[in-house]
């Protein structure tokens, strides 16, 4: 806990820890970094077009990228140091970046309107997307890690993928 701050009655703060303003449009997207800790990536909307990364022990903004487009929906890679974005106006895509560069590995499209969610697979290799297009698309864009590395590799291996059976 933080004594810094007034609980209420029932053990609840009732006063934020941090209020974080340097968005300039509806902030439209957040992701806790699954691997580095305290780590919260923000995206904002048409007139901000910004993905932010605090430290949310802090509150310090420890950098900014412009993307060029509205920021829907953020989704960290579960073992690779990678992000996606995904975004409205006016580009309707899917970014993927390498962080702590932001260096764009892809631009994806296929929406034809905003893409407004987006999850994970359990096995961190795709990402499914949910548009304004009324579609779900599924994208593989992710490594997966070592352990699927190491699947893919042995199915490539097996007796079984080596078999014909007529």
């Amino acid at each position: 806990w933080d004594d810094r701050y007034t609980s209420s009655a029932n053990g609840v703060c009732d006063q934020p820890l941090l209020r974080l303003e340097q968005h300039r449009a509806a902030v439209k997207a957040l992701a806790w970094c699954p691997w580095q800790r305290h780590l919260l990536a923000s995206g904002g909307g048409t007139a901000d077009r910004m993905i932010r990364f605090w430290n949310s022990s802090t509150g310090a903004c420890l950098n900014a990228v412009d993307t060029h487009s509205q920021v829907c929906a953020l989704q960290w890679a579960k073992h690779d140091r990678e992000l996606v974005s995904s975004h409205g106006y006016s580009h309707n895509q899917l970014i993927l970046w390498k962080y702590p560069s932001m260096v764009k590995v892809a631009e994806l499209t296929g929406h034809t309107s905003r893409v407004l969610h987006m999850a994970q697979s359990p096995d961190g290799t795709t990402v499914v997307t949910a548009a304004a297009d009324e579609t779900l698309r599924f994208w593989k864009i992710l490594s997966g890690g070592e352990a699927s590395k190491k699947e893919r590799a042995a199915a490539k291996e097996s007796i079984l993928n080596s078999m014909t059976i007529r």
